[in-house]
């Protein structure tokens, strides 16, 4: 059978368009017969996996469906770029597994336990500036404050970095879309290039400080963090860094993001969650993150020929796994548009699918966003979004750029 073709889904004004006519599209590419194949003007097509069990399939089988060269790019990076590949989310086993173990102690559920009152209180800290501030621009002061500063803290990071921070983190993920166009004239690749090198020197110039003055933050961690006689080398570090700071602040931020837009267009819902904030709270996260799901898709590249849903599919070939469409499938989600805190079970994909590539930070993730919405909602009852959110030109990212908000 012949694949469907569908070019929309590589046009980046698609993405632009409103949520129920994207809605729309992947309710019907679901239901498709024939795999999905989506042409491209400037470079190699790719197949969309859009059905929740082709994302899961295509998840658990690394050994088929690679991470390599790239997870975040639709486009094979040059091999001598500065690459976020060099990082576990575009690497494959065994180098994976190796990075993994490695950095993987810090991101346990008992680890984020033990930074709850630091997370708290940073919390607090962001809400007592709302609060004297008044109506402002929810994105700004609140949502960006709260991740950045989480991890930056676990970091070591000096506060005089963080501007700087977050400007790379949305350089970087606004370079992964094609038609992107850089503020300063320079190309993805330069651009790319110079906000990667700031990052990466900005954590291996604090890595060779915490050798010599070891102190009780991540980095100091991990540059003594030895599995199997193994630690990561300062260009790992590094590259972790940088994974982390671009995923976690972006990631999150969109997320409280789309829980106050979310929140604000469904009063049922939040007179729901305020009648019981404490038992509701962990529902409506997994519910904001089903919904929202901050990042769009991932792509695997094929190994070897194989079969997915009955169809086969190439070796070499590019698939892309539309979690926000996974997060839509019929088939797994009762009314899987609607906005539902008590929805259960909630097997989404916001955080990946199962397998190996799982977000290592969805603990850490978690913790910010019940924590800070807790903090909100408990001193701010009546916080609300007081226009509709200006968002982010992006495939990849479901981002909100700013949301004016009131109580």
């Amino acid at each position: 059978m012949s694949p469907i073709v569908e070019p929309r889904l590589a046009d980046l004004d698609f993405w632009a368009r409103p949520q129920a006519e994207r809605d729309e599209l992947f309710a019907a590419l679901r239901a498709a017969p024939a795999p999905v194949f989506c042409p491209r003007p400037d470079g190699p097509g790719f197949y969309a996996l859009t059905r929740y069990d082709q994302v899961a399939e295509a998840s658990r089988h690394p050994e088929i469906f690679s991470s390599e060269p790239t997870a975040v790019g639709l486009d094979d990076p040059p091999p001598s770029s500065v690459r976020p590949a060099g990082s576990m989310i575009s690497l494959d086993d065994p180098r994976h597994a190796r990075l993994r173990r490695i950095v993987s102690r810090s991101f346990t559920p008992r680890t984020v336990r033990r930074l709850a009152g630091d997370v708290a209180a940073l919390a607090a800290g962001i809400v007592d500036g709302l609060a004297e501030r008044g109506p402002c621009d929810f994105v700004e002061h609140v949502a960006t404050p709260m991740p950045l500063r989480v991890i930056c803290t676990m970091m070591g990071i000096p506060e005089s970095e963080y501007a700087a921070v977050v400007d790379a983190t949305e350089v970087i993920l606004a370079l992964g879309d094609p038609g992107y166009v850089d503020a300063g004239g320079r190309d993805r690749a330069t651009a790319l290039k110079e906000k990667f090198a700031y990052l990466h020197s900005l954590v291996s110039e604090l890595a060779r400080l915490r050798r010599v003055r070891p102190a009780d933050d991540l980095v100091t961690a991990l540059t003594q963090a030895d599995v199997d006689g193994e630690a990561l080398t300062d260009v790992e570090l590094a590259r972790f860094f940088a994974l982390l700071v671009v995923a976690g602040n972006e990631t999150t931020r969109n997320a409280l993001s789309h829980a106050l837009v979310l929140l604000t267009g469904h009063p049922d819902q939040r007179s729901v969650l305020m009648s019981d904030l404490e038992g509701r709270l962990p529902g409506a996260v997994e519910e904001i993150v089903r919904l929202a799901t901050p990042v769009i898709w991932m792509r695997r590249t094929l190994v070897r020929d194989h079969e997915l849903g009955g169809h086969p599919y190439r070796a070499g070939d590019r698939v892309i796994m539309y979690y926000a469409s996974a997060n839509r499938d019929e088939a797994v989600f009762g009314d899987p548009c609607a906005f539902d805190i008590t929805r259960t079970p909630n097997p989404h994909v916001g955080f990946g699918a199962p397998g190996p590539h799982f977000c290592l930070g969805a603990h850490l993730a978690r913790r910010e966003v019940t924590v800070l919405l807790r903090e909100l909602f408990t001193r701010l009852p009546d916080l609300h979004a007081t226009a509709p959110p200006v968002r982010q030109r992006s495939s990849f990212i479901n981002g909100v750029r700013s949301l004016a908000c009131a109580f």
